[in-house]
């Protein structure tokens, strides 16, 4: 080692912001290792690293005693008085003990922590970087895949987007560039692993943030969001202005905003419907595209049954219950399905039990109607 290498440190520390005093340390401690591994040692050494020129000395280090057990690790009274008189028992008497040859030894070590320690700086750098980024959306180039994975480049990391965070039907291909949602950020003893979805809710709040700039300025807020991710998604927006309709700015000009994050979404169907803070009306919104009659809210369970029109039924429910289970989830209430008709069944059903329960008089009681009084 030698002053070259020392300023190669200083430069390290400007690009990499790598401390040279910590990288010095490092070496320091390894030589140690390195020292005792290739002369047999068992001494108690201190490696030293001088911070202007690079050389490198080891020196022993051994206690000072009465009567020496072992040379290796002790010295005599008189024989630390001779390096200094000024020793006493106990004190710690360092002796350089560095072999000839000890600078390629050195040298190799130090090459070897210096290249450990940038990479475990970068490392540590792309963790902190993306650790902040958890629940943001990015756009990488996938790489390639395995059965598990699609390994996708964000540049400074290779992240992974498991098959099953992918939109039903989705396949890609080496060089395809791909929108998609940091779920979480995790160490690992091989650097920072970075886990991707193409079908979390997250992505489709931050797709309408990036085209819709009154969600970005906080004008609109996404208060719910429910997706089934490739087939139809619902969210529910409220307006900050009075003046801005949260409903139109998401829609965008003949629809152009949230055809964009459609086409994104490989074609995936979106409901925007009006926040409420009154939980009927914000059902009512939720079952949209179908029209609503009535909606009656039951506190206690968290249930809401609803009466649409005979011929809404099945727009209401929509496929395979689809409409009716997002709009569950958007509101985080069970809601219960009636046609009108089917409505008007359970009323009649419910009159006639309600007559039933009620006691009809016998015919003795019917014939003292009048007052009179009963004669035996």
């Amino acid at each position: 080692m030698n002053a070259e290498f020392i300023e190669a440190l200083d430069q390290l520390e400007k690009e990499k912001g790598i401390s040279k005093d910590i990288l010095i340390e490092a070496i320091e401690a390894a030589l140690i290792s390195g020292y005792k591994r290739n002369f047999h040692s068992a001494q108690n050494v201190r490696v030293d690293v001088n911070r202007q020129t690079g050389q490198v000395r080891v020196f022993a280090r051994k206690t000072v005693v009465d009567e020496v057990v072992d040379s290796r690790l002790e010295i005599s009274l008189d024989a630390a008085r001779e390096i200094d008189p000024n020793y006493q028992l106990g004190d710690i008497v360092e002796i350089e003990v560095t072999p000839a040859d000890f600078g390629r030894i050195a040298a190799q070590t130090a090459k070897q922590v210096v290249t450990q320690r940038i990479r475990e700086a970068e490392r540590s750098a792309i963790y902190e970087d993306f650790v902040d980024r958890e629940e943001d959306i990015v756009t990488g180039i996938v790489q390639r895949a395995d059965n598990r994975y699609y390994y996708v480049d964000l540049g400074r990391v290779e992240a992974l987007l498991p098959h099953n965070e992918v939109i039903a039907g989705e396949r890609f291909s080496h060089g395809d560039r791909v929108k998609v949602y940091i779920t979480r950020v995790e160490k690992s003893t091989k650097g920072p692993q970075i886990f991707l979805s193409r079908t979390h809710p997250g992505l489709l709040k931050r797709l309408f943030e990036l085209e819709v700039p009154e969600i970005y300025d906080g004008v609109v807020e996404i208060k719910s969001i429910a997706r089934e991710a490739g087939q139809r998604s619902k969210i529910a927006v409220a307006s900050h202005n009075p003046d801005v309709d949260p409903v139109g700015a998401c829609v965008g000009h003949r629809g152009s905003r949230v055809q964009t994050v459609v086409n994104e979404l490989r074609g995936e169907k979106i409901d925007i419907v009006r926040w409420s803070d009154r939980m009927d009306e914000l059902i009512a919104n939720a079952l949209s595209p179908s029209k609503v009659i009535s909606v009656t809210i039951y506190e206690e369970e968290k249930m809401a049954r609803v009466i649409v029109p005979d011929h809404q039924l099945s727009l209401a429910i929509g496929k395979e219950g689809q409409n009716a289970r997002l709009a569950a989830k958007l509101t985080n209430w069970k809601i219960d399905i009636k046609s009108e008709s089917e409505a008007e069944e359970l009323e009649e059903e419910a009159e006639d039990e309600i007559l039933d329960e009620v006691e009809v008089p016998d015919e003795d009681a019917l014939l003292n109607t009048d007052g009179s009084e009963e004669t035996e």
